[in-house]
């Protein structure tokens, strides 16, 4: 019998592609989003994917949901993601990321479901002391965003000891790319990441884009960061579900390539991609930006047999060119 499984902010970038997955494996998928930053056209177009318009603050629209769905494991993508965001308003990231996240941890334990999947980040870490970053790195998180992620991580772990419910948190690098098969990718408002801003400047959008520090002891100067195909991360919510539901123990895991790219590299990348030249504006160092992250992916290959298949940036910026042309 095919397993009901609800996602939260499954409408937004890693979500969707997420329940793009999910829905190929076979699940039965609800998504549940209340759509300010996530795309109801991309989850409409899924055959069989039931959209639920909401909140999670809402307890009684979950209690209503878990009730009627028999949901079987959640994964959960609502979230304000937004760094400096969380540092200018934190009370928006903590009501939403912690509290919104307890309404609904508390509303599953209510109603018996044992198995969670957590979007988490990265940004736990904060600044690393060495790298790559594996699992047993130092959490030490430099802003609200990823304190509010770690606070949920840590309430996770006592819900488990006390509870009996299981979990798996994943660490995500940096996301890129989009769907193959064009299905969906990157479409935030406002945009932050680097590589749509770029493909922006590429399409004539955006005068230019900024890189912020030059002076980084690095191969060129600029930060360096790791990137992750959006598909391939979905793919490893599909095992970390597997895994829970056979082994029913709570584990986490990071998800990057280990491989450095710098923001020269993503430029000199796309301007390759798009057959454009990308204006550059040098701009001085952001406050709290380390110079290089790196992450090691290490235990999810090994204990979830997970494979990242488009592990090339070049890969990841063709796939998300194709999609910023369908939607500019």
């Amino acid at each position: 019998m095919r397993k009901n499984i609800l996602v939260t902010g499954g409408a937004g970038y890693i979500g969707s592609h997420s329940v793009l997955a999910l829905h190929e494996a076979g699940y039965k998928v609800i998504v549940l989003d209340n759509l300010i930053y996530g795309h109801r056209e991309i989850i409409e177009t899924i055959d069989g994917v039931e959209l639920i318009i909401g909140d999670i603050s809402d307890k009684k629209l979950l209690n209503t949901i878990f009730k009627s769905k028999k949901i079987d494991a959640v994964m959960h993508f609502s979230a304000f993601a937004y760094v400096g965001e969380s540092v200018i308003n934190p009370m928006k990231y903590y009501n939403n990321n912690l509290i919104g996240t307890l309404n609904l941890l508390n509303c599953m334990i209510d109603m018996n479901v044992k198995y969670f999947i957590f979007s988490s980040t990265c940004a736990t870490y904060g600044i690393p002391n060495s790298l790559p970053i594996n699992e047993d790195n130092i959490q030490n998180p430099i802003n609200p965003y990823g304190r509010s992620k770690l606070m949920v991580e840590k309430i996770l772990k006592d819900y488990d000891a006390a509870y009996g419910l299981t979990s798996i948190i994943f660490r995500y690098f940096n996301a890129a790319g989009a769907d193959p098969k064009g299905r969906a990718g990157e479409n935030h408002d406002p945009e932050t990441h680097i590589i749509p801003l770029v493909l922006d400047v590429a399409a004539g959008n955006r005068d230019f884009i900024s890189i912020f520090g030059t002076d980084y002891k690095t191969k060129d100067g600029s930060c360096v960061r790791d990137y992750i195909h959006v598909t391939d991360l979905a793919n490893a919510h599909i095992l970390g579900l597997e895994f829970l539901l056979k082994q029913q123990r709570s584990t986490c895991f990071n998800l990057g390539n280990e491989n450095g790219i710098s923001v020269k590299d993503i430029i000199k990348t796309a301007e390759k991609i798009t057959g454009s030249n990308i204006a550059v504006k040098e701009e001085s160092r952001r406050l709290g930006d380390p110079p290089i992250l790196l992450g090691s992916s290490e235990k999810a290959k090994k204990i979830l047999g997970w494979n990242p298949v488009y592990n090339d940036i070049s890969t990841m910026i063709k796939h998300a060119w194709n999609w910023h042309k369908k939607i500019i």
